[in-house]
């Protein structure tokens, strides 16, 4: 299965996202929110982790590919909230290579993510998260629907306090 927007197919991944994907992973602006860049193997094993998703649950990242050319742009969809983590849930996540930022992709691969998650599931919601700090995942988020829900921020267990990064602010959406 696979999803298509105006510009965009949201599917499976393949052998040839993992180039790619190593790319992105290795940008350290594109990895500021993500707790760093991965080397290749890391990125591999992500790569592998967001599609075996898919085989339990029936959903999870896609990688977005523009349908104009071909071109990988990142990764968009849903998955189980980490455990250990203050929120539990399906999460609504992105990852764009840098050449895709300011144009829209995100919203409009997140859009046909929560659609598709509300449309086949019985999720009571879907949630997105990011450091408080992280302006332009916020955006994405109120672009797309999801509202804050602060009583459910927190403190991300894995950081220490001090860390700039370690307040998550929490935003949800209901069918």
């Amino acid at each position: 299965m696979e999803l298509e927007t105006g510009r965009l197919i949201l599917r499976r991944w393949r052998a040839r996202d993992r180039e790619p994907y190593a790319a992105l992973t290795a940008d350290p602006e594109v990895m500021q929110w993500l707790g760093g860049v991965l080397d290749k193997h890391d990125s591999a094993e992500h790569m592998d982790r967001c599609d075996a998703h898919f085989d339990p649950w029936g959903y999870g990242r896609w990688a977005i590919e523009r349908r104009a050319d071909g071109a990988f742009l990142g990764y968009c969809g849903l998955a189980g909230i980490w455990p250990g983590l203050p929120v539990e849930g399906v999460e609504i996540g992105w990852r764009l290579a840098r050449h895709a930022w300011g144009q829209g992709y995100a919203s409009e691969a997140a859009r046909a993510a929560i659609a598709d998650g509300f449309a086949r599931f019985d999720f009571p919601e879907i949630l997105a998260f990011t450091a408080e700090a992280n302006a332009r995942s916020r955006a994405v988020m109120a672009r797309v629907g999801l509202a804050p829900d602060p009583a459910r921020d927190f403190d991300h267990p894995q950081l220490p306090p001090g860390d700039p990064l370690r307040r998550h602010l929490v935003f949800a959406i209901r069918p």
